[in-house]
Formats: C-alpha cells, sequence, structure tokens
C-alpha cells in the first residue's frame, strides 16, 4: 500500500462517527489497522465492549466509507475489543472524569430543569418537544429523565436502545434529527458530530417489562447524581432536566447537584392547577435558582368549525406568571402557550415530538416559539467567572 492509498483511506475512515460517542472513530482510538492489497481494504475496529448495540451500525458506516476510496473494490472489516487500558485511554480521550460538570459555574451548558406542581399536565411532553426543536436547529440537547416514579422520555422519542457501560462511563443513547427537519444553526459555523442530537438518559433504560420504581430518598438522590456523573453526555449547548412533580426529593436534590439549571414551570389554564404550580415555582426563594417562564399546556383548542373549545378554562398560564412575579420579586414572563392537540398526542404516541411529525400542527407552532426563546438565552459569558489571571 503506497503511502497516497493510506492516507486516502485513513481520512475516509476519519469520516465514520461513533453513534453513541459522536466523534470519529479515528480520533478514538477505535481504528487499529487499515491496509490496502490488491483492491481489498481490510480495517480492524475495536468496539469499546463485546456485545456494543451499534456494531453493525459501524460495520456498515466503515464499509460505506472505505468503498469510495480510488481502488478499492472489496472491504474486509474485522472487529476485535477494547481492554482495560484501551477503554482507560478513550475516557482521557473523552474527557470523562466522573465529576458533575453542570455544578461548575464555568460551565456554558444552558440547564433548564422542566417543573410543575402536578402531575397530568403534560411536564414530559414539553420537554421532549422543547429538545427536539432545540436539537433541530443545530443544537446538542440533553434529557435527563428524573422522574424516577413516573418516566416517560424513552417512549416519548422513541427510544428502545439500552445505554452502553464502559467500565464506570456511560454512554447514553443519542436520537437524531430527522434530515429534512434540520434548520441551519444560527450561532456557530461548521457541523459538529453533536450538533442537531438528543442524548437521553432515563431509569426506564433500566427497568425491565414496565416494573415500578419504589425508592425513597437517598436512592433517588444518588440515581440523580449518577445521571450527572456517570453519564457522558458530551458537550452540551442544552441540558434538560425532566422533573417530577412537586417539591419532594428528586427537585431538592436537583437544586443541589446542578444548583445554576433555571426553572421552567407547565401548568395547564386550570385555575386550581395554577395554583399547585406556584408552589412549584415559588420553591425557587429557598434554593436561589432563576425562573425563567412559565408554559401554559392543554390550553384552548380551535375546532374544525371555528369555534374555541377552552377544555381546562383559560388564562392560568398568565396568571401564573403574575403571581410568580409578584411572590419572587422578578419578572417571570409567560413563555408560550400549547393548546390542545390531537397531534401532539399522537406524535407522543409514535414516539416522534411533534415538531417533527407534524411542524405546521398549532402545538408544534407554539412550542417551536417557546423554544425559540430558550434558544435566544444562549449560552453567553455573562456573569461568569473567566479562569484568567493578570500578572
Amino acid at each position: 500500500m503506497t503511502d497516497s492509498a493510506g492516507r486516502a483511506l485513513w481520512n475516509a475512515l476519519g469520516t465514520v462517527i461513533d453513534p453513541e460517542l459522536r466523534r470519529p472513530i479515528t480520533e478514538l482510538g477505535m481504528v487499529v489497522s487499515a491496509t490496502l492489497e490488491d483492491g481489498v481494504a481490510r480495517v480492524g475496529v475495536q468496539l469499546t465492549i463485546e456485545g456494543c448495540p451499534m456494531r453493525g451500525t459501524i460495520e456498515d458506516d466503515v464499509r460505506a466509507a472505505v468503498a469510495g476510496v480510488a481502488g478499492v473494490r472489496e472491504a474486509v472489516v474485522e472487529i476485535s475489543f477494547m481492554d482495560a487500558e484501551a477503554r482507560r485511554r478513550l475516557r482521557e480521550t473523552l474527557g470523562h472524569t466522573k465529576t458533575n460538570p453542570f455544578a461548575d459555574p464555568a460551565n456554558l451548558t444552558r440547564v433548564y430543569a422542566i417543573a410543575s406542581g402536578k402531575g397530568g399536565v403534560g411536564k414530559s411532553t414539553v420537554t421532549v418537544n422543547l429538545a427536539a426543536s432545540l436539537a433541530a436547529s443545530g443544537l446538542s440537547v440533553g434529557i435527563v429523565d428524573a422522574d424516577v416514579h413516573g418516566f416517560s422520555v424513552p417512549a416519548l422519542l422513541g427510544i428502545t436502545q439500552a445505554p452502553t457501560k464502559v467500565e464506570d462511563m456511560i454512554l447514553p443513547p443519542v436520537v437524531e434529527v430527522p434530515p429534512e427537519r434540520r434548520r441551519p444553526r444560527a450561532e456557530a459555523a461548521g457541523s459538529e458530530p453533536d450538533a442537531g442530537s438528543i442524548r437521553v438518559i432515563s431509569i426506564g433504560m433500566f427497568v425491565p417489562d414496565n416494573r415500578p420504581v419504589a425508592w425513597r430518598g437517598p436512592m433517588l438522590h444518588r440515581a440523580l447524581e449518577q445521571f450527572l456523573t456517570d453519564v457522558h453526555f458530551g458537550d452540551l449547548d442544552v441540558l434538560l432536566l425532566d422533573l417530577p412533580p412537586g417539591t419532594g426529593d428528586i427537585a431538592i436534590s436537583m437544586s443541589q447537584l446542578v444548583p445554576h439549571a433555571g426553572l421552567v414551570v407547565v401548568s395547564t389554564p386550570q385555575h386550581a392547577a395554577v395554583d399547585v404550580a406556584e408552589r412549584a415555582g415559588t420553591m425557587s426563594l429557598q434554593t436561589g435558582q432563576e425562573v425563567v417562564g412559565v408554559v401554559e399546556n392543554m390550553a384552548a383548542m380551535t375546532m374544525p368549525d371555528g369555534s374555541v373549545l377552552e377544555m381546562f378554562g383559560s388564562g392560568g398560564g398568565q396568571l401564573l406568571a403574575e403571581r410568580l412575579s409578584r411572590s419572587i420579586e422578578k419578572d417571570v414572563p409567560l413563555l408560550g402557550s400549547v393548546p390542545l392537540d390531537p397531534a401532539l398526542r399522537e406524535g407522543g404516541d409514535a414516539g416522534v415530538p411533534v415538531v417533527w411529525s407534524a411542524p405546521g400542527s398549532p402545538s408544534a407552532v407554539a412550542l417551536e416559539e417557546i423554544a425559540d426563546g430558550l434558544r435566544r438565552r444562549g449560552r453567553g459569558l455573562a456573569g461568569r467567572q473567566l479562569p484568567v489571571t493578570l500578572s
């Protein structure tokens, strides 16, 4: 094999992105050999673990990449597996330190905790659709399904793949934005492998046969802590925490583990729901967190004949925003009002967010506007200390 052929082969392999780690396999030390003799390209690939769920995808992508190299008429992929030392080097390459990066004030990831006072207001549906919209604009997004007892995020995103465990590092499943739903990334040029994807972790990925999780406070805290320390999310633009309803153990643990997270409070228009949601928002007075805004879900639906059905009343979202503004003595905006919409329910049942499955529907339009508001907050450096010293 000539030097030029070797470079061409290696360059082609550099275009193969690991589906879980979202980095070129050449950067991750997964390519251990690459030769081209008599038109046959032989590529040795080391996978992270035996039984890697992405084995078939990686093999197919390697074959497709080298097939485009001049002089290649056949591609042979030889699979082996990393030993403990290779996995240690991989963790070093990824910069995984088994710490909680989101507790660091210098971390640029925008973290939003999606909270509610009571269950059944569509908090998880709002979470996955905001994530889907943000990812469609080219952002790298993570979701922690912190509702341990009532997890639903994997089903809402159609995730059936289990996380991959590499020593003490957990690689979460990645949901890709459908190509037809991708939009240009406004705030950054380039096409980072992480961009336009959602990484998700949920206790539901570890529980077989839809079994209930019957845990008390200390175990709940430990589970959330492991989600933030053991899971390798990579460099995220946005992390969404789907909290359980109320102001219990998980909400308290979240405020301790991710103290810089902003709260997005979800409620229906019903005034009884507003009363409960207000308590979830005013918890910020005790935790010192910022209430980013209010999302009103299940608002009025326009019927086919043009009439309006207010199933849960009206005005609750604005009322909640006004009450929270008075309670915490800071402006809390109504970020948006999401109407009742069959397309929203259908998308959730199908495991495809409505902003992808029915982008022109009333609920999708409203959710896109809410996501735009969060997106405009960006990953700014305002108010952050930079590690710079003056001599």
